[in-house]
């Protein structure tokens, strides 16, 4: 899947591996397809770039019945030399602040990222 754009040989500023956290972070309770679909990926690219995120420690699966539900680790650092010693926990909290007004950030967050609130689905549910 491609976004507008990327076509004609643009670039975007953030990584698959960055869209896809930024996703989680705005919804712990996303399906894979959602994410997928958010990050303009395949299910298959996506499932792969969540289980690389959760060996470096970036967040963790939690099964619940059919469910998966995510956190996010917000004390992790970001891996680039230029970037030693920061974490990703405020970079999240601008992104994931973003995409939804009415839906709090991570920064308004627990420290372990475990929310539910508006625009977070129930089991079964989408986003």
């Amino acid at each position: 899947m491609s976004h507008p754009g990327e076509r004609d040989g643009s670039w975007t500023l953030l990584t698959r591996h960055g869209h896809v956290l930024v996703e989680i972070a705005r919804n712990p309770r996303a399906r894979i397809r959602d994410i997928s679909a958010a990050a303009g990926i395949t299910e298959r690219t996506a499932q792969a770039i969540v289980a690389d995120l959760e060996a470096a420690g970036y967040l963790t699966r939690t099964r619940t019945g059919r469910r998966t539900r995510y956190t996010v680790n917000l004390d992790s650092s970001f891996r680039h030399p230029a970037q030693e010693g920061l974490r990703v926990g405020p970079f999240l909290a601008v992104l994931a602040a973003s995409g939804d007004a009415a839906e709090p950030g991570p920064a308004a967050a627990p420290a372990h990222h475990d929310r539910a609130g508006p625009g977070t689905p129930g089991p079964g549910g989408s986003r």
